[in-house]
């Protein structure tokens, strides 16, 4: 089966998921986080592009981004994933095919669909019971929403201030909102192109002249 298309626009916000292959594990232990932090931390610095949430698994990672036109989205993924492979291959001497195909990505409506999709992926280590709270896992941007921890890495969503009138109020509905599964996402199928309102995805279907796939019904209910 040939491959889907992907969709290239300059400017855009995309929910970006990478996998190690096979599923095996791309990180075993914290130095490991750390370095794919400060490698992406390094690549924030060279190229200007905003990391809105993320969430580093075992064997997985989402990122959830917003490039603009001096940013190449294929180059800038290519870029991480070969630095860290670098590192993988020098610290555990392993030689082979380490991500699984290229990475897959999402175009989202600028919307309330960026803190729902947010929301959503830094729900994975409770949801994969790694921990049983979302504070408890350092390797996420939860922590940053939910606690104002400054990481390094995490740009602010640009829908987290209409949360609340005031950090600490911010902070409080988020971390209400993480447990409310009826706010964010249930979901996410990578077999799609666009995720937003029906009225997005038409306009995006239209415009780059390919039709996305399962059509997620509805919307999410507003983050407000």
């Amino acid at each position: 089966m040939p491959r889907r298309a992907r969709i290239y626009t300059e400017e855009g916000l995309f929910h970006i998921l990478t996998r190690g292959n096979n599923k095996q594990r791309v990180f075993h232990d914290e130095a490991d986080f750390k370095t794919y932090k400060k490698i992406v931390k390094q690549l924030k610095e060279e190229q200007p592009f905003k990391l809105y949430h993320y969430c580093l698994m075992n064997n997985h990672v989402h990122l959830i981004i917003e490039t603009n036109k001096l940013t190449e989205l294929s180059k800038l993924m290519k870029r991480i994933n070969l630095l860290y492979y670098n590192h993988y291959k020098r610290k555990y001497g392993y030689a082979g095919h380490f991500w699984q195909d290229r990475f897959k990505s999402l175009l989202i409506e600028r919307s309330e669909y960026l803190l729902a999709c947010g929301l959503y992926i830094e729900r994975n280590p409770v949801k994969a019971k790694i921990v049983n709270s979302a504070e408890k896992y350092q390797h996420s941007s939860y922590n940053y929403y939910a606690y104002g921890k400054e990481d390094g890495l995490t740009d602010q969503d640009i829908y987290y201030d209409e949360i609340g009138y005031n950090d600490k109020q911010r902070q409080r509905e988020y971390r209400r909102l993480l447990l409310d599964k009826e706010k964010g996402i249930s979901n996410i199928v990578f077999k799609q192109l666009f995720l937003g309102t029906r009225k997005f995805i038409k306009q995006m279907e239209d415009k780059f002249k390919v039709n996305n796939t399962r059509l997620e019904k509805g919307r999410p209910k507003k983050i407000k």
